[in-house]
């Protein structure tokens, strides 16, 4: 089956967008399909839209994903630890994006299965597979939100009463579900630190005993830190955590 340019955009943007012209406010007209269908849509105008679509795929893999609680997780190890540097930026980010990839692979194959692949074979229209698109992705978002920012974002929307999450528009969904990641993600960072917390005022407290004012107690106290980080497994330990609280392991 060959595939034509156009088919290639309007795949791309429906893949991207995951369903932005039902996400957009109610008094807002928006119709992405007429958009494109429309005989004003020249192939410039389709590369543009496609180039656009590429740039907005970092926001939507921090912000629709697993990604945000991962790095934040991470990230944090390295202040608890003490070793600002090590490991470097990258590599945080680099596995981060992998285990993202990992937690997020279900989701992704139903998108496929469901949407994507039913359109190649002209079983369902754009709308449909906008439709079907978004649909694990709102579930996998409402699972990790919390009722509390689900509400707050529901109240400021002026959108009424919901009776069902079906009812809830994407723009309401992302930005609660941001939320509770940071909350979920700085929760999980605070039982990270309370063990090295520990040694810290160990070694102080050991190094004030002995008079030892102008020895600096983080430099002290790091090689412990790594010794029991080394010794907890703690790498393992933390992926696991990880990974259990989005169901996966």
């Amino acid at each position: 089956m060959k595939y034509s340019f156009k088919n290639i955009t309007f795949a791309v943007i429906g893949l991207l967008f995951v369903g932005i012209s039902f996400a957009a406010p109610p008094n807002i007209n928006f119709n992405l399909e007429e958009i494109v269908q429309s005989a004003s849509m020249t192939g410039t105008i389709q590369l543009m839209l496609v180039v656009f679509s590429i740039s907005f795929v970092p926001i939507l893999l921090m912000t629709t994903t697993s990604f945000l609680r991962v790095v934040i997780v991470l990230s944090m190890i390295k202040n608890a630890v003490g070793t600002q540097q090590v490991p470097p930026a990258p590599v945080i980010v680099s596995l981060a994006m992998f285990m993202t990839i990992f937690i997020m692979s279900p989701v992704w194959q139903n998108v496929y299965d469901n949407a994507i692949e039913p359109y190649n074979k002209g079983e369902i229209t754009y709308s449909k597979m906008w439709q079907k698109g978004q649909q694990p992705i709102r579930e996998f978002m409402l699972k990790q939100t919390r009722e509390r920012e689900l509400s707050l974002f529901i109240d400021f929307s002026k959108i009424g009463e919901v009776e069902k999450p079906e009812d809830i528009p994407l723009y309401v969904i992302i930005p609660a579900f941001a939320l509770s990641e940071l909350k979920t993600a700085f929760q999980m960072a605070f039982v990270i630190f309370v063990p090295f917390l520990v040694i810290d005022l160990i070694v102080a407290n050991i190094l004030l005993s002995l008079g030892m004012f102008m020895l600096s107690p983080v430099m002290v106290s790091l090689p412990f830190k790594i010794l029991l980080f080394v010794l907890a497994d703690g790498w393992y330990l933390i992926s696991s955590g990880l990974l259990s609280s989005f169901g996966t392991a």
